[in-house]
């Protein structure tokens, strides 16, 4: 395996606003350094003060140094089928894919993190801390707070922590894969635990106040989405985000409409983008490649369950939708009067129309019942 060891020196200041002032990075094979890059780099931005008597990186240093644009072919190639190493990867990393993504490139490596993996494999150490960590192993370190400093610093360590993992097993799990680098350690934990499955998941603050909801395919897939994308309201739910639940639906119809319900209902702090459609009664839906008038007939779309034994059914009447839910493969579904106690009636039948509709357009569900109301 070959990894990219790396350190990087901001300018500071607000969180996904930050430049890169200085970047120095080893490439090692597992034996040997086989190439290194270091540089100094024109953030073209200020310098907070506090970073500039931490590091000595002053605005004079960099004035006539590359940008970023500059040396990114050349970060590319380095760090090329390797996994990028750092003491707490999760900044650098995003700091990283922060500075492509604003060339429009998408900067994608695995991460090893120095720091979990410390945690691993000598949990007992006074602090993980990189500089008190190599200080207790009698790792040598110059230039601290330097990129090239600290990054020789990580890489001792590397080796260090590489040789003590006799079984070769705990380095290999602590890789993160591509998409996962960014995330914290309680972001990861969330995204691990979300099941790949359809459903809704809720987001709530520290307060346990709901901060958004939404319906999907996959709800590992979107969470993960929410914590490293880069839109105000991305940035917004990574920061605030302290607890997530899940609850699976089986079918994607049953969860956007249940969504869309709960977001009317309970108005959280943040709104998932509108899904629906706009439908006037009287015309048609079509659905599985059949058209059905609305107002005609009494329907039921029956889609996929949360088990094998179960269907779910959105049941849709002249005024829209008026109720969703599951039944057993034994209910009697035409019964009019079991099937309301069945199905759960949402506060806003014509807008759970819309959002039917827009799912229609592109998906199709199991089968289609025609209601009888003298059944």
């Amino acid at each position: 395996m070959t990894y990219a060891v790396l350190d990087i020196e901001t300018t500071g200041g607000k969180f996904d606003e930050e430049g890169i002032t200085e970047i120095a990075i080893h490439r090692f094979d597992g034996h040997e350094v086989v190439d290194t890059f270091i540089s100094l780099i024109n953030p073209e931005r200020p310098i907070q003060p506090y970073v500039q008597k931490l590091t000595g990186i002053d605005p004079k240093m960099v004035q006539t140094a590359p940008r970023f644009h500059q040396v990114a072919k050349r970060i590319v190639e380095i760090t090329r089928d390797s996994v990028l190493v750092a003491h707490n990867a999760q900044f650098d990393y995003r700091i990283l894919r922060t500075e492509f993504r604003r060339l429009g490139y998408n900067f994608e490596r695995k991460t090893l993190c120095t720091v979990d993996l410390s945690q691993r494999l000598i949990p007992d150490a006074e602090s993980h801390s990189l500089g008190k960590l190599v200080r207790s192993l009698g790792i040598p370190v110059s230039n601290r707070h330097r990129a090239n400093g600290d990054a020789l610093a990580t890489l001792k360590l590397l080796q260090h922590l590489l040789d003590r993992d006799t079984g070769k097993t705990i380095t290999s799990e602590v890789i993160r894969a591509e998409t996962l680098g960014e995330l914290s350690n309680r972001q990861l934990r969330f995204v691990e635990e979300a099941p790949d499955s359809v459903g809704v998941y809720y987001l709530y603050d520290k307060d346990g106040n709901l901060l958004y909801l939404d319906g999907t395919r996959d709800m590992k897939r979107s969470l993960n989405r929410h914590f490293t994308g880069e839109s105000p309201h991305s940035r917004a739910l990574r920061k605030l985000t302290r607890e997530v639940r899940f609850e699976k639906t089986g079918s994607e119809l049953i969860a956007r409409l249940k969504a869309f319900a709960e977001v009317r209902e309970n108005k959280p702090s943040y709104r998932p983008r509108k899904k629906g459609r706009q439908v006037t009664l009287g015309t048609a839906l079509h659905i599985n490649g059949d058209r059905f008038p609305l107002g005609g007939c009494d329907l039921l779309l029956v889609d996929t369950g949360r088990s094998e034994g179960e269907r779910a059914a959105v049941r849709i009447g002249q005024e829209g939708v008026k109720g969703m839910g599951y039944f057993g493969l034994n209910h009697q579904i035409n019964n009019i009067p079991i099937l309301e106690n069945l199905l759960t009636p949402i506060a806003d039948p014509r807008g759970g129309l819309g959002i039917v509709a827009a799912y229609l357009k592109d998906q199709k569900v199991l089968r289609i019942v025609e209601l009888n109301e003298s059944s």
